[in-house]
């Protein structure tokens, strides 16, 4: 009796130890899955801007969402996604195509607009924490640089001024206070957002 039960254990930890690698390597392909689809994205978005770079000058001087900051940002569709520009993090050597609205599974894709705009300077951006996402983010500090450039070519610079985990029910306040630029990404348990708060920087 005791050596089937023994070998029953034995048994339910084999699973247990099958059932962890089989995790382990699903979490690595999804991160490798993530990390070649924003590469696809950015190497699309970097062809329109060139192509854009190329037409002739309109002689326009005033960027058009100086003249109405209320506008909706521009967007183009990728592979049936739309994105409003590119997020860099020097101090992370990253860069990540934006979508322009989120769900769950477009996060899958890329980091996606919570809310807001950086018209309006209240743009919340979130995304998974691939390490190829923004599973780096609690490797940030204060006083690094943030750069986001919508579609049009125009450049938003931040700089982070707070680091912050909270609740995973805070919504509110993950959508309030005095920020110019937001970004979050769950915990690895999912029970907290990581969050980095920005200030705009010059922007000229």
């Amino acid at each position: 009796m005791r050596n089937r039960c023994g070998s029953i254990l034995m048994f339910c930890g084999l699973l247990l130890v099958a059932a962890a690698l089989v995790l382990t390597g699903y979490n690595f392909w999804d991160n490798y899955r993530a990390e070649v689809a924003v590469n696809n994205v950015l190497s699309e978005i970097e062809q329109l801007r060139k192509s854009d770079d190329n037409k002739d000058a309109q002689g326009e001087i005033i960027p058009d969402y100086l003249l109405n900051p209320e506008m909706d940002m521009p967007a183009v569709e990728i592979d049936g996604y739309r994105y409003i520009g590119t997020v860099t993090i020097p101090a992370l050597e990253l860069e990540l195509p934006v979508m322009e609205s989120w769900s769950y599974p477009q996060m899958k894709i890329a980091p996606c607009r919570y809310t807001g705009s950086v018209y309006l300077d209240n743009m919340v951006i979130a995304a998974h924490n691939y390490t190829s996402h923004f599973g780096r983010l609690k490797n940030m500090q204060t006083g690094d640089d943030v750069i986001f450039t919508d579609m049009d070519g125009n450049i938003f610079r931040y700089k982070v001024a707070e680091l912050k985990s909270l609740p995973g029910t805070a919504v509110e306040e993950m959508t309030s206070g005095d920020w110019d630029l937001t970004m979050f990404t769950c915990t690895i348990s999912g029970q907290a957002r990581f969050t980095v708060r920005c200030k705009a920087t010059d922007n000229s």
